[in-house]
């Protein structure tokens, strides 16, 4: 697959898409369908065909395992953050009205932030797996 050049053009176009559409659906998801979960996994998969088409090695140049780890721990401690700093502040745990002025704009700024979380931890999750699983042909 490596060595079709229409496919690896087309690719250089709507890569760039995919990435873009995570990035609507992770912006959206207070207001409609989306959220942190469906971006991370559509993000994902853009690395993800990214890998099939130019090889995990150039992948793994792009986004290195510790990077993906980094990414992993970054996610899970932002969601962390979000949760555990109300109950320091005598309130309840994903009490999110304790990030603004008022409840309304406390709550969305919370969720956006535990949504962020999420969409991070997966996208770094399903691509350490897919290069876990696919860079296994390169050892045999």
């Amino acid at each position: 697959m490596r060595d079709n050049e229409v496919l690896r053009i087309v690719s250089k176009i709507i890569i760039p898409v995919i990435f873009l559409f995570a990035l609507y659906v992770q912006f959206h998801g207070d207001y409609g369908p989306g959220g942190g979960f469906q971006a991370g996994v559509i993000f994902a998969a853009g690395l993800i065909l990214y890998g099939l088409i130019f090889g995990i090695a150039r992948l793994r140049r792009v986004v290195s395992i510790r990077f993906l780890q980094g990414l992993i721990a970054a996610g899970l401690l932002l969601f962390s953050f979000v949760g555990f700093l109300p109950l320091l502040m005598g309130r309840n745990y994903l009490d999110h009205s304790v990030f603004g002025q008022d409840a309304h704009s406390g709550q969305h700024l919370g969720i956006f932030l535990v949504e962020l979380g999420v969409g991070i931890t997966v996208a770094a999750v399903m691509v350490t797996i897919f290069i876990a699983f696919a860079g296994r042909r390169d050892n045999l």
